[in-house]
């Protein structure tokens, strides 16, 4: 499937160029995997992470710009290593040793034919447990297509609920309207989500979103069309865990932490709406401190 990557197309920009000559485009990828970090990662989603952790692996660039990115040094500035198919199978296999519950695969857009490619060497060497597509939600339907079969869980961020906050934060003029696309797609190949009897999840979709400050009324639209467009069943994971960093810091809009009042809104929304599964992160959980060290050791 490499030969997407010679007119690329993969994620919503379109940009054309030619990755496997090392032309770049607006995620400044080339035409091999990059990554800058694998190992066990235990502040997911409690049906994720479990006991034994998920098996993430972090995915170098990205197809967006956010001004808050606390992955800004790997998406933004590029930070990581190239590696091959055959070596992102490796380290597949490799965390599926280590007991993770499944292989997380955190913003993997840019890169789908080669892990597409990297999927099917890992199964064919045993690879069993389930695997996560974890991403911004701006994808193309017709990529995710390519994914239907060799993806358990999708995981998507589910950032705004119009394209003006969009291009505010993420400098992306159309997110809306391919995330809401995209989301819809996932489900319909996975819908909503299986848990063994250890309540750890092995097929579905979790939609996450984030809460940013002075913006509740962008988290009750993103609510708003999830209730008009899936069933009352679907998993919401409501994350306020935000901090200012990278460019927001500069942002008098997002300069700050939101407020328990903000949190509440949300909360309330979801409840006012029916929703039936999902999690509601609390203030002050999961923030600086488990912002992940990129090493390249084991890469």
């Amino acid at each position: 499937m490499k030969y997407l990557l010679e007119k690329c197309k993969i994620c919503p920009h379109k940009c054309g160029i030619n990755r496997i000559e090392n032309e770049k485009g607006r995620c400044r990828a080339s035409g091999n995997i990059k990554v800058a970090l694998a190992s066990l990662h235990y502040y997911e989603e409690p049906c994720i992470s479990g006991k034994n952790g998920s098996g993430t692996i972090f995915f170098s660039n990205c197809n967006l710009s956010c001004k808050y990115c606390q992955n800004y040094k790997i998406s933004q500035d590029g930070f990581g290593k190239e590696i091959t198919t055959k070596r992102l199978a490796e380290i597949m296999i490799n965390l599926q040793e280590k007991k993770a519950n499944n292989i997380n695969l955190v913003t993997p857009t840019i890169y789908v034919p080669l892990i597409i490619e990297s999927i099917k060497i890992a199964k064919d060497n045993g690879l069993k447990i389930p695997i996560i597509y974890n991403s911004s939600g701006y994808e193309n339907v017709e990529t995710l297509k390519l994914l239907n079969g060799y993806i358990d869980i999708y995981l998507p961020d589910f950032k705004y609920g119009d394209n003006e906050t969009a291009k505010k934060y993420s400098l992306i003029n159309n997110y809306f309207d391919f995330a809401k696309e995209s989301i819809l797609e996932m489900y319909r190949q996975v819908g909503s989500p299986i848990l063994d009897n250890n309540g750890i999840i092995q097929k579905g979709l979790i939609i996450r979103h984030l809460i940013l400050p002075n913006n509740v009324e962008n988290s009750i639209k993103v609510l708003e069309f999830i209730n008009e467009n899936l069933p009352k069943d679907v998993y919401i994971s409501i994350m306020a865990q935000y901090f200012p960093t990278y460019k927001a810091k500069l942002d008098e809009t997002i300069n700050r932490k939101i407020t328990k009042e903000e949190l509440e809104v949300v909360e309330n929304k979801m409840y006012d709406l029916g929703f039936e599964n999902g999690y509601i992160q609390e203030l002050g959980e999961h923030e600086e401190e488990y912002v992940p060290e990129f090493n390249l050791d084991n890469i």
